[in-house]
């Protein structure tokens, strides 16, 4: 494999994905370059979505895949907003729009009952109908601020700290934030099962 799609079109995740990548020596192009289309994230896993997405980009430039689905589940609101995470605030989607109103559903959660996660899926297609994807997961433990802190990353990460860190996931420099991360995790574990194939 010398040529892989990362099945995103958000610029800032893309480029996450493809600094994490830079360690296989593989040739990374988006999903962008083939088609305009973005597929319907219809499943209720982040697995489901992620498929969806690899699917529709190794058909759509017939090269292997890599796709993301990845969201934030806060216990306190039973997984919310989960698969839902980028549209949580409905649409036209915002970082902005959806942090305001996570903050307005843990109104009055006690500090000690702020507690998330991040989660990202990662597969990879080697083609489209590909029998035998690879799989694999990253979970990133933190709590829910009450205010947002810190102005790198994107999403969630104004709001999410990180205990054994002393700071929100948008105070730390991306190359911390990728070692550590959800996506960081589950790219590692990835790339473990590559070399291995």
């Amino acid at each position: 494999m010398d040529t892989v799609v990362i099945a995103s079109r958000n610029l800032k995740k893309a480029r996450e994905l493809e600094d994490l990548l830079s360690d296989l020596g593989v040739r990374v192009r988006r999903v962008s370059e083939f088609s305009p289309v973005e597929p319907a994230e219809t499943g209720a896993t982040f697995i489901e979505n992620a498929l969806i997405k690899a699917r529709h980009a190794a058909a759509a430039s017939g090269l292997p895949a890599i796709a993301d689905d990845s969201g934030l589940c806060v216990d306190a609101l039973d997984g919310a907003p989960g698969v839902r995470s980028a549209r949580y605030a409905g649409e036209p989607a915002s970082d902005a729009v959806n942090n305001a109103k996570l903050l307005a559903e843990m109104e009055g959660v006690a500090d000690d009952a702020r507690s998330a996660q991040f989660v990202c899926q990662l597969v990879l297609l080697r083609a489209p109908h590909d029998p035998i994807p690879l799989l694999a997961e990253g979970r990133w433990r933190g709590q829910i601020l009450r205010a947002p802190r810190g102005a790198q990353g994107f999403g969630y990460d104004p709001l999410f700290f990180v205990p054994d860190q002393n700071r929100t996931a948008a105070e730390m420099d991306p190359e911390q934030k990728n070692r550590i991360s959800h996506r960081g995790q589950a790219m590692t574990s990835l790339l473990q099962k590559l070399r291995g194939t």
